[in-house]
């Protein structure tokens, strides 16, 4: 289970970044492991998880990723190399922590400007070898792309072609979507995105999912709404109605005497299966009272009876 960087550094989801470099400060301190009295293997897995964490939530960009797509899926679209790019460990150092230690934990990754002549230090941990196979290890760009779906697909599941540009060239592939997927959700496609540079692992390729306007149903989360209009005397004296359903089905609802425009009447059962695919969304058939806008001379005269009788 990817961890929660919040909880490994021992601040709330609000923490601002003040906050969060005085919390990795003191456990940086705490954890350090040519200072810590115990077990320094332990010690050095510790402080590798903090660093991580800091190293994300230190960054305005990576940390509102981070919140957005949560552990997992953060760490889906995020590589080690991808976490500390553009890191700067003078952060640390500023913790009076020897940067002897970060050399020996994190290899090439991060670096700090300044030092002798103000030149940029790049830890290489290995030699030029070992930063090859560390180049050789950074995954390729992720791509993303849009497919539009319909409220039928969202209740039934389908399976769709989708068309994208892989390394220069077009490519088509089956995604099959599962009952209850709403739009917004990204279906992710594991290393069909960009080459990674120097032979290293392809991105994923990501696939957003847009709703089709329906002409009749509007959804709102799992439910789905349809309008009947009536008349006045209608929903005055009672009617039917019927309404049909995504699943074929043509039915039929009695409006009780007196019911009030945008009354709703609920059919269990019959909208968008939740994720689970236990259980379904509910349909609602809102009843609209038509007032009419124009009378005939005889319409008005029988209105303005019942007026008087106190309608």
């Amino acid at each position: 289970m990817a961890e929660d960087y919040y909880q490994t550094l021992g601040v709330n989801r609000n923490a601002s970044p003040d906050e969060i470099k005085k919390a990795y400060r003191k456990l940086a301190q705490k954890y350090h492991p040519d200072k810590v009295k115990g077990d320094k293997r332990q010690a050095e897995e510790q402080f590798k998880k903090i660093s991580e964490a800091y190293a994300v939530l230190s960054n305005p960009e990576k940390r509102k990723a981070y919140d957005e797509f949560g552990s997992q899926g953060f760490q889906d679209r995020y590589s080690q190399e991808d976490i500390y790019k553009g890191f700067d460990f003078s952060e640390i150092f500023d913790t009076g922590i020897s940067d002897s230690i970060f050399s020996r934990l994190f290899g090439g990754v991060g670096g700090r400007a300044g030092g002798r002549g103000g030149r940029t230090r790049i830890f290489r941990y290995g030699g030029p070898e070992d930063y090859q196979a560390q180049a050789r290890s950074l995954k390729g760009e992720d791509l993303q792309v849009e497919m539009p779906i319909t409220l039928h697909e969202m209740t039934f599941g389908t399976e769709k072609l989708v068309s994208f540009t892989h390394n220069g060239q077009a490519v088509k592939v089956s995604v099959k979507i599962p009952a209850g997927t709403l739009p917004g959700k990204k279906l992710r496609l594991a290393g069909k995105g960009q080459p990674g540079p120097m032979g290293g692992p392809p991105g994923d390729l990501y696939i957003k999912l847009r709703e089709q306007e329906h002409p009749v149903f509007k959804r709102e989360g799992n439910d789905l709404y349809v309008d009947r209009h009536i008349r006045v005397t209608e929903a005055v004296l009672g009617t039917k109605v019927t309404a049909p359903t995504l699943d074929g089905k043509t039915m039929s609802l009695k409006v009780p005497p007196g019911t009030q425009s945008h009354t709703k009447m609920r059919l269990k059962n019959y909208g968008i299966p939740f994720a689970n695919g236990k259980t379904r969304g509910d349909q609602y058939v809102r009843i609209i009272v038509d007032t009419p806008a124009n009378l005939t001379k005889k319409q008005k005269t029988l209105l303005e009876e019942l007026s008087k009788e106190g309608l």
